[in-house]
């Protein structure tokens, strides 16, 4: 799979089928190894003596100075530790400055594992070459090479730090020293998956000076909301299994006085890398936020290994639901949750990754004796007025002996009084793995708050059961269906999605016809799968004026169930028989309207070839399929706005798709669109109306084509990333560039 926003070809990406776009720099051969993981094919790079050998890429690949570039790829060697490093380059191919050269790793490892490096291209350079090193000990001794990427950073999307304090890829300075601790950057031969691509070569370290708690701080503090929930989190490596390491989300104020620190604390697994969470609220005062890092009780010497630092809003277990995540995943603790009755004791799964749902750590609940413990939340604000119906979610496993579950809800009014448990019979707790439990529940007048609350009975002595990702929220409908004139579009809101699930979405017509509908990878033909348990789509292909129901189709790609969810019917309004819709099925913020001067005059070519055969009176014609429709569609704009509208529309030369009114005698039609005309109509020089003449042909239905977006890019990623607005001016052409990431050079 190619990685995104890649500047190398596929084959100089994944070395597949060879090793085409590489060549030999310095003391080497080339031959092509097998064992990868992006595709089957490895680049071997063999010594011809002992000594450095490089490997550098044919193209020099067009750069912006001062435009900040990431390189890294992932290598193997059992015997060599190796570097990565970027060679700029002038118009003619003349070095600029000295090579960009990644930290050499600390050790061989056979093991793939990354190097890379990042930094800002010099001033006069315009291209710029990857050149990968190791240094062997003799001759014929080889080294493995894949997934090489050029582009700019990669960064995660929504965090609120630059891709300097996110990532180590360019340097240190993101970070200083708080208590007893020197910040520096190592390179350890670390493994990651072929297709995460988020973590470079270099890694951020803090040394402990002297025995003691060592803590480091980031220097950056971006602006955060109060009110919304934020979580911080990176890649942690601690010195031993027994180190305490921790990660704390910190709020300040508007004088810069901290207001509130949350602290989460590796229970490690391993020394090698481990995501740990912190989450918290921003108080009401709050205006910027600060991401530490620490060990407690170090020795002198002790290192923590830190990789992509992120500080972000807080995704929720489910949309709309009223626990944060503190007291739903578990990540930093119990949160919030005690033990009102019975025996058992409630602790964080122990260590890092043994189970979870949702993140490391899950609740584990603990009973020595066969009897009945109950379980209780916070109480928190509800979403909606007494009487509403809400829906309890929780995720568990049984670890060790047996149970029985009651689920419910205590509620509770604005003054606090207990307004009763609502709960679900009790039933036994399924076996074995994980399994999602729910119950509806309806909130009784008055309440305003509730709580969840679980009665937990061990039906043996030492029961063990783990509880995850933890959920209530107001019961809606699982599928809604809405039509919206001004855009001409049909949204479809699809609820309590199934993660990881493959999705296939039909539009369907009065006749029963199905059709694909689009989305951001293309059309949803069961090949997408469920990031989301909310997912919106908003289809801007439905016709006009016709009644239209959706068919969702929710495939389980191991087990092959498939659920089937289906929409009431409903209609896009168009009054304005006159005008017709003209829209980029990949880009429908183009979309717009104009007025019908004259439907087209329709014509079917077909490729013949007629020969007279001699002695007979007819021709033998020889032919192929006849073609589809073609014909000049003409057209009036009547306003400045409209006429800029239309010409950005049609700009970029792609297949539209052209909607009349019902009634008007075509039916909606996927074209091309040939030389265009713009004419005046006769007026005055201020006249802004035009009369347009679009040659069209009938094409397909684009199959491949997504709809460009964002796909979560906001003003958060673009304020992390640049400085100023003037900043944008060199990197993107258009604003539309600017929402699509798509950058100048």
């Amino acid at each position: 799979m190619a990685i995104p926003g890649n500047m190398l070809s596929a084959a100089a990406e994944s070395m597949d089928p060879t090793f085409t776009g590489w060549r030999p720099r310095l003391n080497c051969t080339f031959l092509s190894g097998t064992g990868g993981r992006n595709g089957p094919k490895v680049l071997t790079v063999r010594s011809g003596a002992a000594g450095e050998t490089q490997a550098e890429t044919v193209t020099g690949y067009p750069v912006t100075a001062g435009q900040t570039y990431q390189v890294f790829a992932d290598t193997s060697s059992a015997t060599e530790a190796e570097r990565i490093g970027l060679l700029w380059l002038d118009d003619t191919y003349t070095p600029v400055g000295s090579i960009l050269w990644s930290l050499t790793t600390s050790a061989a490892s056979a093991s793939w594992h990354r190097v890379g490096v990042a930094g800002p291209a010099p001033s006069g350079a315009t291209r710029v070459r990857i050149i990968l090193s190791s240094t062997a000990a003799g001759a014929l001794v080889s080294h493995y090479w894949e997934n090489v990427y050029l582009g700019v950073p990669i960064r995660t999307t929504g965090n609120l730090f630059g891709f300097g304090t996110e990532s180590s890829e360019i340097d240190a300075s993101g970070w200083v020293s708080e208590t007893n601790a020197t910040i520096s950057r190592q390179a350890p031969p670390s493994s990651w998956a072929v297709d995460w691509y988020w973590s470079g070569g270099q890694v951020l370290a803090m040394t402990a000076t002297a025995a003691g708690n060592a803590a480091m701080i980031s220097v950056e503090q971006p602006t955060v909301t109060p009110g919304v929930e934020y979580q911080a989190y990176a890649y942690l490596s601690p010195p031993t299994t027994a180190a305490s390491a921790w990660v704390e989300l910190r709020f300040y104020d508007a004088t810069n006085t901290q207001l509130t620190a949350t602290r989460a604390t590796l229970a490690a697994a391993s020394t090698g890398f481990q995501r740990q969470r912190v989450s918290a609220p921003a108080p009401v005062t709050a205006v910027t936020a600060r991401v530490a890092f620490g060990l407690v009780g170090a020795s002198a010497s002790q290192v923590l290994r830190v990789e992509q630092a992120v500080i972000a809003a807080t995704p929720t277990i489910q949309a709309g639901s009223v626990l944060p995540y503190a007291d739903a995943s578990f990540e930093q603790g119990v949160g919030g949750w005690t033990k009102t009755a019975g025996v058992a004791t409630l602790a964080r799964s122990t260590p890092w990754g043994i189970a979870a749902v949702d993140g490391s750590y899950c609740l584990t609940v603990t009973s020595t004796t066969a009897t009945a413990s109950t379980i209780r939340s916070p109480k928190y604000p509800l979403a909606a007025d007494g009487g509403s119906a809400y829906r309890l979610m929780y995720c568990e496993q049984v670890a060790a002996g047996g149970w029985t579950l009651t689920r419910g809800v205590r509620w509770y009014s604005a003054t606090n009084t207990d307004l009763g448990l609502t709960s679900v019979a009790a039933a036994s707790a399924p076996t074995p793995g994980w399994w999602y439990l729910f119950g509806d529940l309806t909130a009784p007048a008055g309440a305003t708050q509730a709580a969840v609350e679980l009665t937990l009975t061990a039906t043996a002595t030492s029961s063990v059961i783990r509880l995850d990702n933890v959920a209530l929220w107001p019961a809606l409908p699982l599928v809604t269906v809405t039509a919206t004139e001004a855009t001409a579009s049909v949204t479809l809101t699809m609820r309590e999605l199934p993660l990881d699930q493959l999705i296939k979405v039909f539009r369907v017509t009065a006749s029963g016809a199905l059709t694909l509908v689009r989305g951001p990878a293309g059309l949803y033909d069961g090949t997408t799968a469920v990031t989301s348990d909310l997912m919106v789509i908003e289809d801007y292909e439905a016709p006009l004026g016709v009644p239209v129901s959706y068919r969702v189709e929710i495939t389980d790609p191991v087990g092959g169930g498939v659920q089937t969810r289906t929409t009431d019917a409903v209609a896009i309004p168009h009054a304005d028989i006159n005008r017709a819709w003209l829209k980029d099925p990949g880009n429908p913020q183009r979309n717009t309207t104009a007025i019908v001067q004259r439907g087209p005059d329709w014509a079917r070519p077909i490729e013949q070839s007629a020969y007279v055969v001699k002695g007979r009176r007819n021709k033998v014609v020889l032919g192929g399929r006849r073609q589809g429709l073609e014909g000049d569609l003409t057209l009036w704009t009547i306003s400045d706005e409209e006429r800029a509208a239309l010409h950005w529309l049609l700009d970029e030369g792609h297949t539209i798709l052209w909607q009349a009114a019902p009634g008007m005698g075509v039916a909606d039609m996927y074209v091309s669109v040939g030389q265009i005309g713009e004419g005046r109509t006769g007026g005055t020089a201020m006249d802004p109306m035009r009369s347009w003449t679009l040659p069209l042909t009938e094409q397909n239905m684009p199959v491949t084509t997504g709809v460009n977006g964002s796909a979560g890019r906001t003003w958060t990623d673009v304020v992390a990333e640049f400085a100023t607005c003037a900043d944008l001016l060199s990197t993107f052409a258009t604003c539309e560039d600017l929402l699509l990431d798509v950058r100048m050079g």
